[in-house]
């Protein structure tokens, strides 16, 4: 049964953290840059543009074998301060009909789990089902196609938007992530006061390879479905990983509101590679120091709080936002563009 109401969304949360516990936390951007250190390493104004957070030791290039995140760092935009991954997705840009583009910001998310404080950036969590095998150095993976046009290629289970009609991210809205009324393509209704982006990410591993030419056949989805920690592994990818989901709030009120908002039925939401929501993708890059992932796993750490069996530490606010990185391809971001930030460097309207 779609459960519609707070209450009920409420309840569902409740449940489910009585079942196990799981990290939820936030992170604040770090840098909104066009790099792609895992689909295009070693290049500056790559295809499109990301908003990247995590440890600042983000560089164009970090070969796998060689590099480590957790020892380059010295901070991290996330909560744990033992958490130096890097994680990123692609942007959200509101066409006006005048032919200018303008970035959507971001908010930290609410629910019934309580308030994540963002600048920026994106909340993860890391869902168990069972014992899971935490990420090894060097692990990398892909959710999602940046090319890909055609939503019936895209499970709803595991790649989602929701209206989100409250003004507010503390007033939940709509159930279980990646449910209901949640859609692959990008909601555009002048009813939605934010846009909730989901990215699940496969939980199973086939336990040699650190990475795969295409960052997603060394992995695979399980038999279960959305936000469960996942279900059996196939005997090919038989190792279980701790299930990653990115959630993002961006805040499209102030274009909602705006006297050129489509009338028409057309979409004014874009992602920067300029296609919609069936080219949502997310990227992931191991770098929690040492063992402390697992330990966090094994011991039921919940949420984004202190875990001293696991030796993790959760930041304030005021220390994860001091996290930032220059762009290393420098461009304007910020404010009306005359394009999107494609091929050309991005200029001013």
């Amino acid at each position: 049964m779609q459960l519609t109401t707070i209450a009920a969304a409420a309840l569902l949360a409740r449940n489910a953290a009585a079942q196990f516990n799981m990290l939820r936390f936030a992170c604040s951007q770090l840098v909104v840059d066009r790099i792609d250190p895992l689909v295009n390493p070693g290049m500056t104004y790559t295809p499109h543009l990301h908003q990247l957070v995590g440890g600042n030791s983000l560089n164009i290039s970090m070969d796998p074998e060689t590099y480590d995140l957790a020892a380059e760092s010295t901070c991290t935009s996330c909560s744990f301060k033992e958490d130096k991954s890097n994680y990123w997705t692609a942007v959200m840009f509101y066409k006006s009909q005048n032919g200018t583009y303008k970035r959507v910001p971001q908010v930290g998310n609410g629910g019934p789990q309580g308030q994540l404080v963002n600048n920026g950036g994106l909340d993860v969590y890391y869902i168990p089902s069972g014992r899971v095998t935490a990420f090894k150095k060097g692990f990398r993976m892909l959710a999602g196609s940046a090319t890909n046009t055609d939503p019936s290629k895209v499970a709803k289970s595991n790649i989602c938007h929701r209206c989100w009609t409250s003004a507010s991210e503390n007033q939940f809205v709509g159930g279980a992530p990646c449910t209901g009324a949640d859609t692959v393509e990008i909601p555009h209704d002048k009813s939605c006061k934010m846009i909730r982006q989901t990215i699940i990410f496969p939980t199973c591993w086939d336990g040699q390879n650190l990475d795969s030419p295409d960052h997603q056949s060394h992995v695979a989805y399980s038999s279960g479905s959305g936000a469960t920690g996942g279900g059996a592994c196939p005997s090919t990818h038989p190792v279980k990983l701790p299930q990653i989901m990115y959630e993002l709030m961006w805040n499209v009120t102030e274009f909602t509101n705006m006297p050129d908002f489509p009338t028409d039925g057309s979409n004014p939401y874009i992602y920067s590679m300029n296609m919609g929501g069936a080219a949502a993708h997310g990227d992931y890059l191991f770098g929690w120091e040492g063992d402390t992932l697992q330990k966090a796993m094994d011991s039921g750490c919940n949420l984004n709080q202190d875990c001293p069996a696991a030796g993790i530490h959760a930041q304030t606010p005021a220390e994860y936002n001091a996290c930032t990185k220059e762009q290393q391809a420098p461009e304007e971001v910020d404010g009306w563009l005359a394009a999107l930030p494609i091929g050309e460097m991005a200029i001013k309207a």
